[in-house]
């Protein structure tokens, strides 16, 4: 995977990255081209080892968390859980399995290795609207109006690296074991992936929202924390209203 050059992406990282109070916000956005180089060549022949896949096999992806809103209509495919009940899910192939694990390498490297990373830590988005309001809400809900100026700039942005409407969006949803952002004092995260497969091109948006109020410990020392909950459902409930 190889990291482009976006210059509006990088001045949308820098509104991204700050300091609020008692709350930091560190997010960024970056594009990848879908293009093996020599340590991406071992790790796909790695991944299809270990799975005895080929490139175009499918695997098992986790429901996503908005499951409940998916239409009934979709078409899922059959797999079997570790109880043995029989469930319904998405799936991905092994390269593009190969691509959301490298490029989450890539953007965290030299801190967290995700090489074996397992399919059921991933998950298809079922549409661009409700990741979009997801990433809207959580923004608004931290930087306020600062993100009503900064919103326009950073969906346009966006649709011009990787053309949206012609993306799959996956997310990572680890355990908390594997998660980077799962230290205590986290209040809020999200990685998804917009993949264009025409193009060959990935763009990953990763944005955690923390709390300065907890100590080294993960003891809370400010309840200030709790108002942004608040602020949250605020933001939910003017865009019920305006609906």
């Amino acid at each position: 995977m190889k990291l482009l050059e976006n210059s509006r992406f990088e001045q949308i990282n820098s509104a991204l990255s700050q300091e609020l109070g008692s709350y930091k916000l560190e997010g960024r956005i970056e594009s990848y081209s879908c293009k093996m180089a020599g340590n991406d060549k071992r790790l796909f022949k790695l991944i299809s080892a270990e799975g005895g896949v080929g490139p175009e096999d499918l695997q098992a992806l986790s429901p996503p968390q908005t499951v409940l809103s998916v239409s009934p209509s979709k078409q899922y495919s059959k797999s079997t859980g570790s109880d043995g009940e029989s469930y319904l899910c998405d799936t991905i192939s092994t390269k593009t399995l190969f691509y959301l694990i490298s490029t989450l390498n890539a953007s965290f490297n030299p801190d967290y290795d995700f090489s074996n990373a397992k399919s059921e830590e991933f998950s298809k988005e079922p549409s661009l609207e409700w990741v979009a309001h997801n990433i809207d809400t959580q923004l608004y809900a931290t930087l306020g109006e600062a993100y009503g100026a900064l919103k326009q700039n950073l969906w346009t942005a966006f649709d011009e690296e990787c053309s949206l409407q012609d993306c799959e969006i996956y997310s990572y949803n680890p355990d908390l074991a594997s998660d980077p952002y799962g230290e205590a004092g986290c209040i809020w995260s999200f990685n998804y992936f917009f993949y264009n497969k025409k193009l060959k091109r990935l763009v990953f948006f990763t944005c955690r929202s923390s709390s300065s109020s907890y100590t080294d410990s993960g003891i809370v020392q400010d309840s200030s924390m709790f108002d942004m909950t608040d602020d949250m459902d605020s933001f939910q409930e003017s865009e019920v209203n305006m609906d």
